[in-house]
């Protein structure tokens, strides 16, 4: 290769890290004096022109290339888990559209990304503006911050970190706590240094005290990058915000459609009607319609209150509180469906068959007035009893039937796709006037609640099916088919129980629904029910329609909740311009960057959904501390390398059972038989299996729970009559080793890991 302006900047264009100029030199085979001067006034010559960049340690790269080693922040992970990130220090108005980063796998064992981390990274360009990064290690927070607890120390101030991974207390320098007190919860930023063992940091703001109750949520919302005010620009945007007049809005207002939640709900968004009506061929069927508040009349695209609204994604919900995705003053009122006045709303017409079948529909922007407000329980003794008069005297005999002969009709045809049906418990937790955890119960799951589950599902349909006749933008709720990794497992599973599930690329949800039904037999039913739900894929947000499997549908839409889900906001957006109307519709802008918002919306949902675990986590911990010592029932949740994780049968508490507890052997963890197994007594701790623990550690600042076996468990093991004993070799190639402190086991065993958390709550009403 002959060395030239051209052939060398084409080298060093094409080069996957920055080089220098020994390397250079290496490269074009320059050993004599003469040539290596001109390969210097070569590089000269380019960096003058702007062509090439010097960068720190003498490497040269191309003015958009990256240093070999550079600090990262992941910025999005998609539906396979990839993680992307930017470069920190890029400067676009210098440097042109940032280079496309996508983060290889970090060494094996270290917990993987999330949004926001930043991590020093080495980068390999594997093409034009795109590069692969390498973890090399991840850094602090990426605001450089920290929230903790301000402790008072012979030492001087120390912050004690409320996340549970935190190995050591931050030291403060004095003055540097600001007005914090003893006690108080706190954000401080990490102050710069060299040669210290322990970084020092400095407190920005003062968020209360621990023992007041408020803190546990605004830990929770805190740690996962979660604003609980809204800027001031966008709350001053609400101000003179109206109701419309009618206009060319469709007249609903004496159509009688009712709101139905629960008593602790904080928004009505959506309203409900049914009527008996004849089909074209004179059959009998139904006319529905399901009304939504009209966010987009209000939310216009690049407003201050669209751009917040798409940077919070959604609503979390907390046991003692609502982080809302939009202003009170829309949430609350404006955009919330009160009886007896009026509001602007979406408005889905849908007309049914006898079998449920979705034979028409209209979509319109409408004037309602929701003729009453009605709870979930209230509805359903009306049902049971026959007598049909709401809290107020509101007469609903001609009302709440046909929405009940509705339902029917729906549940059939759900039951007739094979809609997946995992009646798991949802845990409901009781928080008194004070803030305070009292207790924790079963969510009851009435008709009442599976009727209105059933006119939303048919109305996001039916926004997708709108959509889609349009050939207008659509942002898909997907849910992917299990792996064939997971089902297998699954089956593996199940042959223990004498149950089995058909091989092949294809299974269905129907097909699991017959394994659901067939366990129902077995006194473990909900144990199978558990290993199904973590055999699924997690629902996203997506512009590639891949289908709904749990709810056995081909096309799926979020459309009946734009208050607290970004996501049916611009369902909404691309209805209003697909059909004309009215104003704000889609943008252009929104329509190009629509994939892009689905991977961001779908990243906020984990977020909020981490955040709400973590939150009953610290309330169920606090309402557990004033009980350390005492004995409990329960039964093993959760089977890991690093131990047993049991839930209370008393509070539907969760907690640890540290592996290295369990002392009286050296355990191995067979994964296809969710069993930890001891190595010489053949001892086994299985899924679903009872034991008595004992509460050990319970600090609601952390939300942290540990449980050690009683005496007796212990002894006797939690293996389940009748199944098929593990393998208890530890040679077999699915085990892990686990130290629990046997003298019979080996030296080495497994670390005590924290916990990988996945799953919880799905969003309300709708998959």
């Amino acid at each position: 290769m002959s060395l030239s302006e051209h052939s060398l900047l084409d080298f060093i264009r094409s080069s996957p890290k920055p080089l220098t100029k020994r390397e250079l030199a290496q490269a074009f085979h320059i050993k004599g004096g003469e040539n290596r001067v001109a390969l210097k006034q070569i590089l000269k010559r380019l960096e003058k022109s702007g062509q090439i960049i010097k960068q720190a340690g003498g490497a040269y790269a191309v003015p958009d290339g990256l240093p070999e080693v550079t600090i990262i922040e992941v910025t999005d992970i998609d539906i396979d888990g990839d993680e992307f990130a930017k470069a920190v220090d890029w400067n676009e108005e210098l440097q042109g559209k940032p280079p496309r980063i996508e983060v290889m796998p970090g060494k094996k064992g270290h917990p993987p990304l999330k949004v926001g981390d930043r991590v020093l990274a080495r980068m390999q360009r594997v093409a034009k503006h795109v590069y692969a990064a390498h973890p090399i290690k991840r850094l602090d927070d990426e605001r450089g911050r920290v929230m903790g607890i301000l402790r008072m120390t012979d030492k001087g101030p120390v912050l004690q970190p409320t996340d549970k991974k935190a190995k050591y207390d931050y030291p403060i320098s004095p003055g540097d706590e600001g007005d914090a007190k003893d006690g108080d919860l706190c954000i401080a930023e990490i102050q710069p240094a060299r040669n210290l063992k322990h970084k020092k940091v400095r407190v920005t703001e003062v968020l209360g005290e621990q023992g007041d109750p408020k803190a546990i949520s605004l830990i929770s919302l805190h740690e996962v990058g979660l604003r609980h005010e809204f800027p001031k620009g966008v709350i001053e945007s609400t101000k003179n915000m109206k109701v419309p007049e009618l206009g060319k809005r469709e007249d609903l207002r004496t159509i009688p459609l009712i709101t139905i939640d629960g008593a602790d709900a904080r928004d009505f968004d959506d309203a409900v009607y049914a009527e008996k009506t004849k089909m074209p061929d004179g059959s009998d069927g139904f006319h529905l319609i399901v009304a939504i508040a009209d966010v987009s009349h209000y939310v216009t695209p690049e407003s201050p209150l669209d751009i917040e609204a798409q940077a919070r994604g959604n609503s979390t919900y907390f046991p003692d509180r609502v982080l809302p995705m939009l202003p009170e003053a829309l949430s609350n009122d404006l955009c919330s469906l009160r009886p007896n006045e009026p509001r602007a709303a979406l408005a889905m017409h849908m007309w049914i068959d006898r079998d449920g079948r979705l034979v028409k529909h209209k979509i319109v922007r409408a004037l309602i007035r929701s003729y009453a407000r009605c709870i979930y329980e209230q509805v359903q003794a009306m049902h049971d009893q026959g007598e049909y008069v709401a809290g107020d005297g509101t007469d609903l005999s001609s009302v709440i039937p046909p929405l009940y002969e509705a339902y029917a009709v729906l549940d059939a045809a759900r039951q007739q796709r094979g809609a997946l049906d995992l009646d798991l418990p949802e845990k409901q937790i009781i928080i008194n006037d004070k803030n305070e955890m009292t207790g924790v119960k079963v969510r009851t799951r009435l008709d009442a609640h599976k009727l209105i589950e059933e006119f939303m599902i048919l109305a996001n349909v039916a926004a997708a099916q709108c959509l889609e006749a349009k050939r207008a933008p659509c942002v898909y709720r997907i849910h992917d088919k299990p792996s064939q990794d997971k089902l297998n497992s699954v089956r593996e599973f199940i042959e223990s129980f004498e149950l089995s599930l058909p091989r092949g690329q294809n299974v269905q949800s129907r097909q699991l629904n017959g394994l659901l039904r067939q366990a129902a037999k077995l006194p473990f039913s909900h144990l199978i029910s558990q290993v199904i739900l973590r055999s699924q894929s997690q629902a996203v947000y997506s512009t590639d329609n891949v289908g709904h499997f749990g709810l056995a549908l081909s096309r799926y839409a979020h459309f009946t909740s734009p208050i607290r889900r970004y996501a049916d906001l611009l369902v909404h957006r691309s209805l209003v311009r697909a059909y004309g109307l009215g104003g704000g519709g889609l943008s252009d802008g929104e329509e190009a960057r629509l994939e892009e918002i689905c991977q961001h919306i779908s990243q906020t949902e984990r977020s909020s959904m981490e955040a709400e675990r973590n939150a009953v986590d610290r309330f169920t911990a606090a309402y557990l501390s004033t009980q350390i010592g005492a004995e409990f029932a329960g039964r093993i949740s959760g089977v890991t390398r690093f131990g047993l994780f049991v839930t209370l049968h008393e509070s539907n508490a969760d907690g640890l059972v540290p592996m290295k507890s369990l002392d009286d052997d050296f355990y191995v963890h067979d994964e296809e038989a969710h069993a930890l197994v001891g190595k010489r007594k053949g001892k086994v701790f299985r899924l679903g299996g009872e034991v008595n623990v004992i509460l050990t550690e319970a600090d609601g600042l952390t939300g942290s729970t540990v449980l050690n076996l009683s005496k007796e468990s212990l002894k006797l093991g939690a293996d389940i009559p009748g199944m098929k004993k593990p393998r208890s070799s530890g040679s077999a190639k699915n085990f892990r080793g686990g130290r629990g402190g046997g003298k019979g086991g080996p030296k080495k065993g497994g670390k005590n890991r924290k916990r990988d958390r996945k799953g919880g709550k799905g969003p309300k009403r709708s998959a």
